[in-house]
């Protein structure tokens, strides 16, 4: 039997979770080698909801919202441990950030599903935008290495 996820939704993390998060970061290649641990706290602190998902106290998925605060949030950086795939983590962490959303009154929610993981959202309620595409600034960098 598998053991029981534990959701937490954390505004700072210990040195371990921090590890842990980078980890997962790296596994997904959202984390360069130039890019510093020091930049983690003040990517969670500055999201509107940073959620970690934990088996038996060891992060195995995290999931994350910015938002205004007020109409419109963006989920992002939702991923689980290539191990944990399959096991209904990744759902469980969008179903608890997009409840946690709903419950600071935000009403419209979206996302960018990369690397065909579409299907994944739709099974979750999220369906494509008509007359919207995703766009990025050219010559943009930061976290997602390309």
């Amino acid at each position: 039997m598998i053991p029981p996820l534990t959701f937490r939704f954390i505004k700072k993390a210990s040195a371990v979770t921090l590890r842990e998060i980078i980890t997962l970061y790296r596994a997904q290649g959202w984390w360069g080698r130039r890019d510093k641990p020091g930049l983690l706290p003040r990517l969670i602190k500055g999201s509107h909801c940073f959620v970690v998902a934990e088996r038996e106290g060891r992060v195995i998925g995290i999931g994350r919202a910015i938002s205004d605060g007020v109409g419109d949030a963006y989920i992002q950086d939702v991923t689980v441990l290539k191990s944990e795939r399959g096991t209904g983590a990744g759902s469980e962490i969008v179903k608890a950030i997009a409840r946690r959303l709903k419950t600071d009154g935000i009403k419209w929610i979206g996302l960018i599903a990369q690397d065909n993981s579409s299907p994944f959202y739709a099974r979750l309620g999220f369906k494509l935008m008509k007359r919207a595409r995703p766009m990025l600034s050219k010559g943009s960098i930061g976290l997602v290495t390309e």
